[in-house]
């Protein structure tokens, strides 16, 4: 008999993401803070009421694919185009600074011996979790503050995307250490293929936008344009080793010129964030898991947090310093990059797979990602 338990599961988390939203925002705090404790209260270490099954995981994923693509049609380019010196120089700087703090804090608290080539590994690869980015929680907190399309807002989103692709070169690099049939040359190449290939579809779409634009009073074209976002998703993801959520915002960043641009924005919203999105924000709580969170490691996850933030608000906040951004602007672009997400969940599980990690090494950095992730959105309203 077929078990259909995924439907009461999916309308607690509409109903309790709604709730929780409704309520955080009536105390001046982001919705999408309501929407990330929802699935910490009804999750695991909650209530228990709803587990992390493939299906939410698989609805999430379509979700946080949405939202990039949402956010790269709102993007303007033309500010992304005059800011990207200052995208790369935050990002390079961005990456640097975290890795750097991530290494130290796990070298230093647990007093990894130098002569320890397996220790000093695992201290790289803590610092390397902490050089991800998931700029989708912060997309939205600043989508609700109506700063989404704006130079903070730019170069958040243009630096979260190179900082995807610099991490990639830097998970491959620590990789390879362990792993001697990692190629970095073979990554590389892959990185550049990438490039080339989104490069070429902006410019046919440049090419052919009269032809694409012809079709905005059709309503088929929109069926067109969600069924290309999830196909070059899965091809960045699948093809490249690029995240799929960078290839759905290239895209939108793409359409983001085009007349159709309105109408396709209209209709995807609307399952997007009655459906989609409240599973992925959901979801995000949903791992939260504090089994083996002993003394010592309850001590070094809160070490660890204080890194996390820290290292991304001097990092970026720097870089965009550099680049002519005043103080205010150059704290708001570190605190946009702070939040970690499911990036740095997915380089931690292919840490532990290749034993990079310990066991009782996952929960602390679990910890930290969902912290980051819920705190980013309550700074960032503050200060902006």
């Amino acid at each position: 008999m077929e078990n259909y338990e995924f439907l009461v599961s999916i309308a607690i988390i509409i109903l309790s993401t709604k709730i929780l939203g409704d309520l955080t925002k009536k105390v001046s705090m982001p919705q999408v803070v309501g929407a990330l404790l929802a699935g910490v209260i009804v999750g695991p270490t909650g209530l228990g009421l709803i587990t992390n099954t493939d299906f939410i995981a698989c609805t999430a994923e379509i979700g946080v694919i949405l939202l990039m693509f949402l956010a790269g049609l709102d993007t303007d380019i033309d500010e992304i185009k005059k800011n990207s010196v200052a995208c790369i120089v935050i990002a390079s700087i961005g990456v640097i600074v975290p890795l750097i703090g991530g290494t130290a804090c796990y070298y230093f608290y647990f007093e990894a011996g130098a002569d320890s080539y397996e220790e000093i590994l695992r201290a790289v690869f803590v610092g390397v979790v902490l050089t991800a980015t998931s700029v989708s929680i912060t997309v939205e907190a600043l989508r609700e503050m109506g700063r989404l399309d704006g130079k903070v807002g730019n170069a958040i989103l243009g630096a979260a995307v190179i900082d995807d692709i610099i991490g990639i070169l830097v998970l491959t690099v620590v990789s390879s250490l362990k792993d001697s049939s990692i190629s970095i040359g073979a990554v590389v190449i892959k990185v550049l293929l990438y490039v080339v290939v989104m490069i070429i579809i902006g410019v046919l779409m440049t090419k052919y936008k009269r032809a694409i634009d012809a079709n905005l009073k059709k309503q088929r074209i929109t069926t067109f344009v969600m069924a290309g976002c999830l196909l070059v998703a899965f091809a960045s993801e699948h093809f490249f080793g690029i995240a799929d959520i960078t290839g759905a915002y290239i895209l939108g960043l793409f359409l983001s010129r085009h007349e159709i641009k309105k109408e396709v924005t209209k209709k995807i919203s609307v399952p997007s964030y009655l459906f989609f999105s409240p599973v992925f924000f959901a979801s995000v709580g949903l791992k939260v898991n504090l089994e083996g969170l002993n003394g010592s490691m309850l001590i070094f996850s809160l070490l660890l947090l204080a890194v996390a933030i820290l290292t991304k608000i001097v990092g970026c906040g720097l870089g965009a310093k550099l680049c002519g951004f005043s103080n205010e602007e150059a704290v708001q672009v570190g605190v946009g990059m702070i939040s970690r997400g499911e990036v740095a969940l997915i380089v931690a599980q292919k840490g532990y797979a290749m034993g990079l990690m310990s066991a009782a090494l996952f929960p602390p950095i679990v910890l930290v990602v969902i912290a980051t992730t819920i705190i980013t959105p309550v700074i960032l309203k503050r200060i902006m």
